[in-house]
């Protein structure tokens, strides 16, 4: 898998726990302290986050790590 790829699934996964546990985008947004369009550009796989923004995204869904890489190696 490529980098484009990882970050990819990686959106993917992000926007799959979102919706499956019945969050706006713009929630997890706020929730997450970021800008709507940059989590827009997040889970289309658009945009390289950093560590600190993975783990914001991780607190505000409540789930760990793994479970948004998970299967994107």
């Amino acid at each position: 898998m490529t980098t484009d790829d990882r970050m990819i699934a990686f959106g993917k996964r992000v926007r799959e726990v979102r919706k499956g546990k019945g969050i706006s985008q713009e929630k997890l947004a706020e929730m997450a302290g970021i800008d709507r369009s940059y989590m827009g550009n997040i889970e289309r796989g658009e945009k390289n986050v950093t560590l600190k923004k993975v783990y914001e995204i991780c607190d505000a869904l409540g789930v760990e790590i793994r479970d948004l890489v998970q299967g994107s190696d």
